[in-house]
């Protein structure tokens, strides 16, 4: 992920004090961001990940989730979250009580209610409550 669109995003989720970041893939940098910058993160994604010591890692299934694992959640993300994705994780965000923040791949739109926000180099969907 370019620099400027990491940081962008990781100023942007710092508000929040405990994030999980579903499907984080290859690409833990956001993550790691906001471990640096004092948020606890939790990732999650359906196949093990490496990421960085300050970020716990755990194997779940967004459309079959542990609640267990957002529980206390702030707010749940997902960088590049495919539209199937969308309803599954707006579910649990709104069964834990924490935000649901997205960007999407491409021209996917989103396949829930959201409010956009343009960042300088992203956008970012912020699920609707």
């Amino acid at each position: 992920m370019l620099g400027s669109t990491r940081d962008t995003l990781v100023g942007r989720l710092s508000a929040y004090d405990r994030v999980v970041e579903v499907g984080v893939g290859h690409e833990p940098s956001v993550a790691a961001g906001l471990a640096r910058a004092g948020v606890t993160v939790t990732a999650t994604d359906i196949h093990p990940r490496n990421v960085p010591p300050a970020v716990t890692f755990v194997v779940d299934d967004i459309t079959t989730p542990r609640r267990s694992l957002y529980t206390g959640a702030a707010a749940i993300y997902g960088l590049n979250l495919p539209p199937e994705l969308h309803r599954p994780a707006l579910e649990l965000a709104d069964g834990v009580g924490a935000d649901l923040l997205f960007t999407t791949l491409g021209g996917d739109p989103p396949a829930v209610p959201v409010t956009a926000e343009t960042l300088p180099v992203e956008t970012l969907y912020v699920a609707n409550r």
